[in-house]
């Protein structure tokens, strides 16, 4: 019974993090423009994302364009696509394999030893998903933080870390926390399992000691 609702707490948590995933990977919001010039009355709001960059007029009209070419980006941004789509996969594939793998699943007719093994392959992948998304966010909210604070940097291309981040933080704290669950339930499994299979200790009952003691007799009275 615990077993069962650490498995589903553990998939909603994992499937939580995947769709924080998809979401972060397609949202423009990763850098935003910073409004720390003398003007108060800012007209514009410019979003800077992994794919595309929006510009958004007195919160009335918003417009987007998608980079034309992949080397226009800063190498963060550029090495963010690929490991983002990266994260994306291996939690779609936790997701998948985590699905297979629970216990009250009934989709294969394999072993529960087999079902075993792929909730652990589902809870390192989602792990490593959660991991390889941690890189690209937590490497784009530091090079916003250190062009903020450069001197050298012009004010009107200093940018704010975007709710993209945040988003991507949650995330990844959920995928990682996902597989960390499935990894625990599978320790617990395994111990389950070795205590289970431990041979009781057997002791001779009356009934064999004598039969052994007649036995024993009858081997002596031969040799009289």
């Amino acid at each position: 019974m615990v077993g069962g609702a650490l498995q589903i707490a553990g998939l909603l948590v994992g499937g939580i993090g995947m769709i924080g995933t998809f979401a972060v990977t397609g949202m423009p919001q990763w850098r935003v423009s910073a409004f720390i010039d003398s003007n108060i009355i800012v007209f514009e709001t410019i979003w800077e994302g992994l794919w595309m960059h929006c510009i958004r007029q007195a919160n009335i009209r918003m417009q987007c364009k998608v980079y034309d070419s992949v080397l226009a980006l800063s190498p963060d941004l550029q090495a963010s696509r690929g490991l983002m789509c990266a994260g994306s996969v291996l939690s779609f594939l936790a997701f998948m394999a985590a699905i297979f793998g629970m216990k009250y699943t009934r989709c294969t007719q394999s072993p529960w030893q087999a079902k075993g093994y792929i909730i652990l392959t589902a809870g390192l992948l989602f792990i490593l998903s959660g991991a390889v998304e941690l890189i690209p966010v937590c490497w784009v909210a530091t090079t916003i933080i250190s062009d903020f604070y450069n001197p050298v940097v012009n004010v009107a291309q200093k940018r704010e870390l975007g709710e993209a981040l945040y988003l991507g933080w949650v995330a990844a704290f959920c995928l990682i926390a996902a597989g960390a669950t499935f990894c625990c339930f599978c320790r617990c499994c395994e111990k389950t399992r070795s205590y289970g299979y431990s041979a009781p200790t057997h002791y001779p009952t009356h009934s064999q000691h004598l039969h052994r003691k007649t036995e024993s007799s009858y081997s002596k009275s031969q040799y009289v």
